[in-house]
């Protein structure tokens, strides 16, 4: 049954193949991705090798905590980190690369490929992330004898069907998993209901909640807020992570609030900065001056496009009120933590499927789920005019973050009880 999957994923990869070359996410990278590295790239000694995977951006940060446990339980030992987006490379060379030996894609899960990156990588551990279940990557890594971990263990509650049927075709690739590393318990229970052995589940949380990056200095807030075109005292509204379908929205509601406070400002930061220009479109559509981050402009312009990447979170902390997107539309909810850590109240549409941890964290402690647009423009103009509300709020998100934190650490300690001293 195995031969199954791996003749159907090189089926599918030509099905597909047009689409991965030229899609924003995917179009680099391509040898790499079969498996294929320069000269140079990879470590040359024959220290151990901890491979960690993190498919986007947001993932490879839920990571950086491990790394720099794992750094220091490990002196010794190579870090290789792959991301499968081109946006989550970009910024893993920005803000990882001092911390890891080698940031590289991850390899199409092909047969072929797969086998010629754990050649090339030579790992003694393998640690995967969320969902990234990749049955050909997993089955190469046991191979060659590789531990293989996932570790922020996630399964959706509505494809549990799914996982099961192809799990049942193609011969559970759950079995090859040394060690499940679980949010939650909720997902521990599905983990197990998808055939896992209970003797290697465990719970220890979510270390994108250890990933929440310190207040930066004052005077780099200084310099982002010129950046921004935001004035000191300015009441400013922060929308993060934004999706396409939700800028209009939250344009229209920005158009309302104005009537009752000129003075706010707008900065839209979009999930994928290559929808900047599009942005701008949108705006003037709305009859509001723009000007982006990248190219500055008129400091008097109401909406500011935030179009780089690395800066959101310490534009959070610039922020009077937050609002995180990807929860208008059916993406399932981005980072709400990011803001909540800079002490800022942070809003958020009512599709938070995929963080619904971080809404039981924040929710009634500086966090506030809204229905619909029209909702979002109440609660917004309510906390607008009592500002000793929103700087309460903003203290109680805060604290809320600094409540919760340690799975790093916890999961480092199960590396250990894998690894040994094989990396020591």
């Amino acid at each position: 049954m195995r031969f199954l999957y791996v003749f159907a994923s090189y089926l599918l990869f030509w099905v597909l193949f047009p689409v991965l070359s030229f899609h924003r996410k995917t179009r680099d990278g391509l040898a790499q991705r079969l498996g294929f590295y320069a000269p140079g790239l990879l470590p040359a000694d024959g220290r151990p090798r901890i491979w960690l995977h993190g498919a986007s951006a947001g993932d490879l940060l839920a990571l950086s905590p491990m790394i720099d446990r794992l750094r220091e339980r490990y002196p010794n030992a190579r870090i290789i980190l792959s991301t499968t987006t081109n946006t989550g490379h970009l910024m893993a060379h920005e803000r990882l690369s001092k911390k890891t030996d080698a940031i590289i894609y991850s390899p199409y899960d092909l047969w072929g490929a797969t086998q010629r990156a754990i050649a090339a990588i030579a790992p003694s551990m393998l640690v995967l992330e969320y969902t990234e279940i990749w049955p050909n990557l997993i089955r190469a890594a046991k191979r060659s004898g590789a531990k293989v971990v996932l570790t922020n263990g996630r399964f959706s509650q509505s494809r549990l069907s799914s996982y099961r049927v192809f799990f049942t075709l193609i011969e559970n690739p759950l079995l090859d998993i040394d060690v499940f590393l679980m949010r939650e318990e909720d997902e521990a229970e599905r983990v197990l209901s998808l055939g896992a052995p209970r003797s290697r589940v465990f719970v220890t949380g979510n270390t994108k909640f250890d990933a929440l990056l310190p207040s930066p200095l004052e005077q780099d807030d200084a310099a982002l807020r010129v950046a921004l075109g935001l004035a000191p005292g300015t009441p400013v509204w922060i929308a993060g992570s934004t999706h396409e379908g939700e800028e209009e929205l939250l344009l229209r509601v920005y158009r309302r609030l104005r009537e009752n406070f000129p003075a706010l400002k707008l900065v839209i930061a979009p999930r994928y900065i290559d929808r900047a220009d599009r942005l701008v479109g949108l705006v003037h559509e709305a009859h509001f001056q723009v000007r982006k981050r990248s190219q500055g402009g008129s400091e008097t312009a109401p909406v500011t496009i935030l179009d780089t990447i690395g800066e959101l979170t310490r534009a959070y902390r610039l922020g009077t009120l937050v609002f995180v997107g990807g929860s208008f539309t059916t993406r399932g909810g981005q980072n709400i933590l990011e803001p909540a850590a800079q002490g800022r109240p942070v809003l958020f549409g009512p599709h938070m499927e995929n963080f619904h941890d971080s809404v039981q964290v924040l929710v009634g402690r500086g966090g506030i789920q809204v229905n619909d647009a029209d909702h979002l423009y109440r609660v917004m103009s309510e906390l607008l005019s009592r500002p000793e509300e929103v700087a309460s709020l903003g203290e109680l998100a805060r604290s809320a973050v600094r409540q919760i934190s340690g799975a790093s650490q916890r999961n480092v300690e199960h590396f250990e009880r894998l690894l040994g001293s094989v990396a020591a």
